[in-house]
Formats: C-alpha cells, structure tokens, sequence
C-alpha cells in the first residue's frame, strides 16, 4: 500500500456557500479503472456493526455526496455516508475508547477483481470522520453471508493498514497486491462517518462461469471487458459503454463534446480475452439530439500494433434507439474499436459471442495465478 498524499485532521467547519469548495482531493492514478465497488455491477454492503446516524449503503452510491446543513431527524444530523455512534469506554474511570476498537462494514464486489486502488472519502464528514481507517480483503467462493465471511477460516489480506485520514477529504491509496478478492472488510477507528468508498481496479471472471454460459458479452466490464482509451470524455464517461443493464438517462451513456474539425471520436477496448464476436448491439438509448450521426466498429488480435480489421462498415444510427447487428462471419480478436461520426454519444456497446480456445486458456492460468 501506498498513501498518495495525505490528508490528516478536521477540516473548518461548514461556513455557508458550495460545501464542497474547501473539499480536498488530489489526482489519484487508478481512477480511470473501473470502481468494482459499483453498486450498478452489482457490488452491496452487506454488514456493518453500527449504523445509527447514517446507513451503510450510502457509500456506494455512485454520485457525490450532497449535504444538507437543515437536514437533521430524531436521530441528529443526517449524513450522506455511512456514520456510526461515538464509542465509549467502559466506565468513568476510563471513559474513552481502546486502541483496538473500531466499527467495521464488509462490502461484496460488483464484479471480482485485482484492486489498484481504494479512496475513502470523508466528504461533509469535518468534525465526525474517523481517526484511521484500515481495509482488508478475501475472495470467497458464491454468495457467502456475512457470518460465512466472519468465521475464524477467512482469511483476510490488509490493502490500506491502519492509516490516519483527514476530514471533508479524498483519501487515496495505491494497492499492490497481485491477487483476485471478492469481499471487503472496511474499518473505522475508533468511530465516525465515512461518505463514499471507491475500489478500483481490473475484473478478474470466472473461466468456468464464462465457460458455462457459452455466448456471452465479451466486452462487458462485469465479464472482465474495460475501456483502453477514448478520444473524448468531456460529458460522462467512455467505461459507461459497457456498464450491466440498459442506460436509463442520458449522461449514464458516453457522449463527447461538438466537434468542430473534420475528425471523429471513438473507443478502444479490450475483450475479456481473444473472443469469437458474432454480433453486435449499438445503443444510443436516452440520446436523442446529441446521437452518434453513424457508426463503424473495428477488430484486432493482439495488443500491439495498429492492424485493424473492418467488421462492421459505417452504418447510420437512430436516436434512442438498440440497433442490433448479426455479423456475416465471426470475428475473432482481443480489441475492438468503435468509431462514431462525427460526434455524439452512444449509451451501451453489446458484443455478443465466445471465447476461442487459446483465449479461454490463457484466462484460465491467469485466474490460477490469482486465486493462489
């Protein structure tokens, strides 16, 4: 674990106007990785031992934390985060907490994965984050509960040791641990509130799963699929392509700002592995004045290099529309790019097919390698 820059102590105290204008934050490198802490792949808290201000979900929400400073209950303020109660020692003697104690809360993954980086984010938490934080992880096979995950034969892998963090503040780690996880174990110590928790990192599937399932999505992130690049990211971003489900508003798609030059925007992906692709969905759900006007998409085999191969020839596109396409011949491939022109957005790219023998393969020996 690696802290990429430090944020210690209390923030000022909220003094009216935008509450997020003294908010500190710094750039953190993993950030263009996918969160596998997603609550739309699928990821939950699924315990925690002390929720009384503020409910563990709230950390995975996936917009900023708002705060409210006339919003209180019978409870106090209300906190958008996870808050628990100020710990206590044992009698008037010692009225304060051990070292040892601390709340925790234990996250499942949307997706499993090799995590680069954790930011806890203490936003509008100024005088009530905790002191430390620390963040452990296991990979558990299926669906266990949280007693399963508790039980003395887990074993759990420290990410981010006991770590001093600051209020109001983005606190980011770097992770380097070669390892696929499934579960979190987020600490608090002594006790506090904690707004939003981000995992970043690479999915990590299941060969045999995929190997079930046969025809499947071979670019979707929950299967192991991510964004290399893209030349635009000015409204929302490039990954949200791939996102599980259908968008369901407009800047839940991908959709760059007005071209003025004779160019065109597009993305580059990479494939869970080397994939037979045999057809295609173009969305453009939610995206109705400001659509992709046509779309090309286009196939490689192999990371290097600049050899692609045309698929799919540019094809024109309807607003708010699923345009889906049965390819003439298999493609086979590690990369695919989609091109759209000029300009625009689109909300889902769907690429429906297998794995070839050799990509189902090497998935399977870099799974072994993981799970060790």
């Amino acid at each position: 674990m690696t802290a990429i820059e430090s944020f210690t102590g209390d923030a000022n105290p909220y003094g009216g106007g935008d509450p997020y204008a003294d908010y500190r934050t710094a750039d953190f490198p993993f950030t263009d990785l996918v969160d596998l802490a997603d609550r739309r792949l699928g990821a939950g808290v699924i315990a925690a031992n002390d929720e009384f201000f503020a409910e563990r979900e709230n950390m995975l929400k996936p917009e900023p934390a708002e705060f409210d400073p006339e919003h209180f209950g019978h409870k106090g303020k209300i906190m958008d985060g996870w808050e628990t109660r100020r710990r206590r020692g044992v009698s008037a003697a010692e009225p304060h907490p051990t070292a040892d104690d601390h709340d925790w809360a234990l996250i499942r993954l949307g997706a499993p994965g090799v995590i680069r980086g954790v930011v806890v984010d203490t936003a509008h938490f100024r005088g009530n984050y905790p002191q430390a934080v620390s963040v452990e992880a296991t990979s558990v096979a299926g669906s266990p509960s949280p007693d399963d995950l508790l039980a003395d034969d887990v074993e759990w892998t420290t990410l981010v040791p006991r770590t001093a963090i600051g209020g109001h503040a983005a606190n980011g780690f770097a992770v380097d641990v070669e390892r696929r996880f499934t579960h979190l174990r987020v600490n608090q110590h002594p006790d506090g509130g904690i707004a939003r928790l981000r995992v970043y990192g690479d999915v990590a599937p299941d060969p045999a799963w995929l190997g079930v399932l046969g025809t499947f999505d071979v670019v979707a992130l929950e299967n192991g699929g991510r964004v290399e690049d893209a030349s635009d990211r000015f409204y929302s971003p490039a990954t949200n392509t791939i996102q599980p489900g259908r968008s369901r508003k407009m800047d839940d798609g991908w959709e760059t700002r007005r071209r003025r030059d004779k160019g065109n925007d597009w993305i580059r992906y990479q494939l869970v592995e080397q994939s037979e692709i045999r057809a295609v969905e173009i969305d453009t759900a939610y995206l109705k004045g400001n659509s992709a006007g046509w779309a090309a998409l286009s196939v490689r085999d192999g990371a290097d290099g600049d050899d692609w191969t045309e698929i799919l020839p540019r094809t024109r596109l309807q607003p708010d529309t699923n345009h889906r396409f049965v390819l003439p011949e298999p493609a086979v491939g590690t990369h695919v790019r989609v091109d759209i022109y000029p300009d625009g957005g689109i909300s889902r790219l769907r690429l429906f097919g297998s794995l070839t023998d050799e990509g189902a393969k090497r998935l399977t020996v870099r799974h072994q390698e993981l799970s060790q």
